[in-house]
């Protein structure tokens, strides 16, 4: 896996929250024939989309480690027919934002709307309230609307005129951006870009990769319509649930908390880094590391475990230094440079 790729915390208890019900927990599963589910979910999604099985697998990870998804790359490379597909394999409602500059906050988490009827205010939610949400381009729109993703996406609510309305489980926000010299672009703030948990790059397919999706298409396939290119659920969401559960009692050796925690510190002593990676992100790293290890079938997480996550996990939380940019320097190599340098435990 070329390129496959925090546990946010659990929203403080309101009492003027207005919770969800939720269906009862269901006995324990088999952690094989959870993965094997895992993988139908990757075998169905080959099904619509063609050679980002790296980029699949990074969605996987990311809803496994209950964190949530940037995708980067040009128009045109399947980005939002692959988050639906995603969704349509688990079974997951999704709905879709279309970022535009003039975008409100209110468009995105919901707003109050004044009813002639009953002369009160009610809330009517956005699209934020379901479980797959597709943030498409969201950097075409203003800061300001951007951040209304915040608290959505770290604390599992929205909150409106002292009320907290908790947002489904499982919920993940998968948006997808087009590359920052593009027009009308906006850079996101460093607070959005951390709420991340992986940045995968979504690269254009390789010759016989686009060769197949022409095939397809001169076959009569319709990206519009998956359930006619048979896609079906093949996971249900009492098994994903148990899944997240399963991957975060992955164990991890004081050994490899070091190694994350000396990664961490040598990114901030990169002299071509102006800042960066927080604990927050060693402890995104970690979550990342558990849900591919535990992907792959391991116990506890190794260094090749970190090491395979470290890239798609920290890359949108570095910040170069002028200069460095300006010598062609990029994030992606300076992480590869300290994966290089620090010692790796036996």
């Amino acid at each position: 896996m070329t390129d496959t790729p925090a546990h946010p915390r659990p929203p403080a208890a309101d009492t003027a929250a207005e919770t969800r019900p939720t269906s009862p927990e269901p006995a324990g599963f088999d952690d094989a024939a959870l993965r094997e589910a895992m993988n139908r979910v990757r075998l169905e999604v080959g099904k619509a989309v063609v050679g980002q099985d790296g980029t699949v697998t990074g969605l996987l990870i990311a809803l496994l480690a209950r964190g949530h998804v940037l995708l980067e790359g040009v128009p045109g490379v399947a980005k939002t027919l692959l988050v639906r597909a995603f969704s349509t394999a688990l079974g997951l409602d999704t709905k879709r934002i279309q970022f535009t500059p003039d975008l409100m906050p209110g468009d995105v988490s919901g707003s109050l709307v004044y009813d002639a009827r009953t002369g009160e205010f009610e809330f009517r939610e956005g699209p934020v309230f379901t479980h797959v949400v597709l943030a498409d381009e969201i950097n075409r729109t203003p800061p300001k609307t951007q951040a209304a993703l915040l608290e959505a996406m770290e604390e599992r609510q929205v909150s409106t005129d002292g009320v907290t309305r908790r947002l489904p489980d499982p919920f993940l926000v998968a948006a997808t951006q087009n590359p920052i010299e593009h027009e009308g672009t906006y850079t996101l703030p460093e607070a959005q870009l951390d709420r991340f948990l992986l940045k995968l790059i979504v690269d254009v397919p390789a010759r016989e990769a686009e060769l197949a999706v022409l095939r397809r298409h001169a076959g009569g396939f319709d990206p519009r319509d998956l359930a006619a290119a048979g896609l079906r659920r093949a996971a249900t969401a009492d098994e994903l649930r148990a899944a997240q559960r399963a991957a975060a009692s992955v164990t991890v050796s004081d050994d490899v908390l070091g190694y994350v925690v000396d990664l961490a510190q040598a990114t901030r002593s990169s002299p071509s880094v102006q800042l960066g990676v927080s604990p927050r992100a060693a402890t995104a790293l970690l979550a990342a590391a558990k849900a591919w290890a535990w992907l792959g079938g391991y116990p506890a997480i190794t260094p090749d475990h970190v090491q395979t996550m470290l890239l798609p996990t920290w890359r949108h939380r570095i910040r170069l230094r002028p200069d460095a940019e300006l010598e062609g320097v990029s994030v992606d190599a300076v992480l590869g440079s300290v994966v290089q340098q620090t010692r790796v435990p036996i």
